[in-house]
């Protein structure tokens, strides 16, 4: 079975940035499109940015403009640019596979606050 390990997280003020890792398996990350997903407090799980096997990219609303998603094949690595954070960025942020696969790592913590 996959793992994901994610990390990076932090306390950062607004305006700030982060940037998150996630190593995969090779047998996760090698053949599938990857995403980071979120999830704040009371709130649903939400794809917010993917990326393709060739490195093709797509971002949520929320965020365009503001992270930037990208991969490294051969060190199975997929990693989350964030700039100008907001406290609306605060959630706990984690990888997956697109679609979303059974597996799921144990997540790195962002929270934006002064």
């Amino acid at each position: 079975q996959g793992q994901l390990v994610e990390s990076g997280g932090g306390l950062v003020p607004p305006g700030g940035s982060l940037r998150l890792s996630c190593v995969a398996s090779g047998s996760i990350f090698s053949r599938n499109a990857m995403a980071w997903y979120r999830q704040a407090p009371g709130n649903q799980r939400v794809r917010i940015a993917s990326i393709g096997t060739i490195g093709d990219t797509k971002y949520g609303d929320d965020v365009k403009g503001r992270f930037t998603i990208s991969r490294v094949n051969a060190k199975n690595t997929l990693y989350l640019q964030m700039n100008s954070l907001k406290p609306e960025d605060t959630a706990r942020y984690f990888c997956n596979t697109v679609p979303v696969g059974a597996v799921w790592g144990q997540g790195t913590q962002v929270t934006v606050s002064s």
